[in-house]
């Protein structure tokens, strides 16, 4: 007998937050107070930026996080330089099953080095996504040359690309520039007035400026976007953590379980 399929939509929530090395407004490192404010937003895929991984004989800010966190959070670290003898870059903490990984290198000249940490991730079986973790660079032409290399057939245009794709975090776009307008040619944005009243995100304590982003693209449907701006966040880092619950269209059998 054969089955009847019906289409359902299965949700995954994703956070990004750049965490400033987990050093607070108020001066202190704390990548406990982090952790507990993810622990908060119960997120399957957390990218962060300004992690400082593993040195010195420490397991890093990324892992430390992570074992703080329940739900079994796997640890994988993108490092783009060495700052004070530890590697320094961007990471992302999965609960789900991770298919692959891999840094992509986006330094531009003599400025600071930068990276994109892809990760590969399946939500449910048969079904991958591709979630790329981005901290560009400050420089005005940097961020232009980083934009192209994103958006070139050697990275979000590749043709293996299987899945739907999100790219989140620290654009470090303080105008509505290169990176911007081609990102949003090939991909959808969160309208930041409609979720949120507002349109600027960054800094916490008065934001101006909007440096952290969702990008997504057509095969997604954003059901829920907030920006996590409780006590401790706005003093944990100078940036908020980004949350974003997507939806994946997908076929099962009638009457199946998720």
């Amino acid at each position: 007998m054969g089955f009847r399929t019906a289409a359902v939509k299965r949700q995954i929530r994703i956070v990004t937050y750049n965490i400033h090395k987990c050093r607070g407004l108020d001066r202190r490192v704390r990548p406990a107070r982090i952790a507990a404010i993810l622990g908060e937003l119960d997120a399957d895929a957390i990218a962060l930026q300004e992690v400082i991984g593993a040195g010195e004989g420490g397991p890093g800010q990324a892992a430390e996080i992570a074992a703080s966190l329940t739900g079994g959070y796997s640890v994988h670290f993108g490092e783009n330089r060495r700052l004070h003898g530890a590697a320094y870059g961007n990471a992302v903490l999965s609960r789900l099953p991770v298919r692959f990984a891999k840094n992509y290198d986006l330094t531009w000249a003599r400025r600071e080095r930068r990276g994109c940490l892809r990760l590969d991730v399946e939500p449910w079986p048969g079904v991958l996504l591709h979630i790329f973790n981005v901290h560009l660079g400050t420089g005005f032409l940097e961020r232009r040359h980083q934009a192209r290399m994103l958006l070139s057939d050697s990275l979000l245009r590749r043709i293996d690309l299987q899945g739907p794709s999100v790219v989140v975090g620290d654009f470090n776009e303080w105008t509505h520039g290169l990176a911007s307008r081609l990102m949003r040619t090939h991909y959808r944005s969160v309208d930041l007035a409609r979720y949120l009243g507002r349109t600027r995100t960054y800094p916490g304590l008065a934001p101006f400026l909007h440096l952290d982003h969702f990008y997504f693209d057509e095969r997604l449907g954003l059901e829920r976007f907030q920006l996590c701006r409780t006590r401790q966040a706005l003093v944990a880092s100078d940036h908020l953590p980004l949350v974003a619950d997507f939806s994946v269209a997908g076929e099962r059998p009638a009457g199946a379980t998720m």
